[in-house]
């Protein structure tokens, strides 16, 4: 996992080696967040890893705390893609909601140390205020989007807003990651596949609305 792509090609060589070095340092701390989870990682094991001298560390990162809220904000851009992928998805709006979840399980499943402290640095991240408050903007954009599309094709409920179909959506993702965080043992693979299957259905576009639209 590195930093989100950038024009490499009108930086300097001394900003593109800056670059390469902050993202070993990135590469290096999932490996080792994956294997031993956030707090049992050193500062120094990451530098080991990376092959970086403790200076050269904190030059990039005041603090392990900052490593984290850093891969967070690339977890949030995977997870824009994963928005965005979800709405090229052949089918129904329904369908669209199960492929985004059963991704979410899928992910969720494999379970590594990392994933649920990342999970909480993201909710953070997402919802701080300041700049990394567009992340929270774009989140909520391109759940949305979703829904919108549903809307414009015909197949979702226009009997609510789309922004509360879009606060159910949303919502139900971030309470999922939420109790998975904190609860241990919670089944997050199942409580996502169900919460797909409800939300299909509570946002399909019922027969007495399309009778009504004629």
């Amino acid at each position: 996992m590195s930093a989100p792509d950038e024009d490499l090609s009108k930086l300097t060589r001394r900003e593109r080696r800056k670059r390469e070095v902050r993202n070993r340092i990135i590469e290096a701390a999932v490996e080792l967040f994956d294997r031993d989870g956030f707090a049992a990682t050193r500062v120094a094991t990451i530098c080991d890893r990376a092959d970086v001298a403790h200076k050269t560390f904190f030059n990039h990162f005041p603090a392990k705390q900052d490593l984290l809220r850093e891969i967070a904000s690339v977890y949030v851009a995977k997870l824009l893609e994963n928005l965005e992928e979800t709405r090229k998805q052949p089918g129904s709006t329904g369908d669209r909601i199960r492929y985004f979840f059963e991704q979410v399980a899928e992910s969720a499943e494999s379970d590594t140390p990392l994933h649920r402290d990342l999970i909480t640095e993201v909710v953070h991240v997402s919802h701080e205020s300041g700049s990394e408050s567009e992340h929270a903007q774009k989140l909520q954009s391109a759940f949305a989007a979703i829904v919108s599309d549903g809307v414009e094709r015909g197949d979702v409920t226009t009997a609510h807003a789309p922004e509360t179909l879009t606060d159910m959506l949303m919502g139900a993702y971030y309470a999922l990651m939420f109790n998975w965080s904190n609860l241990e043992h919670y089944p997050v693979g199942e409580h996502a596949r169900a919460s797909a299957r409800f939300l299909a259905e509570a946002m399909a576009r019922r027969s007495d609305e399309e009778e009504t639209s004629r």
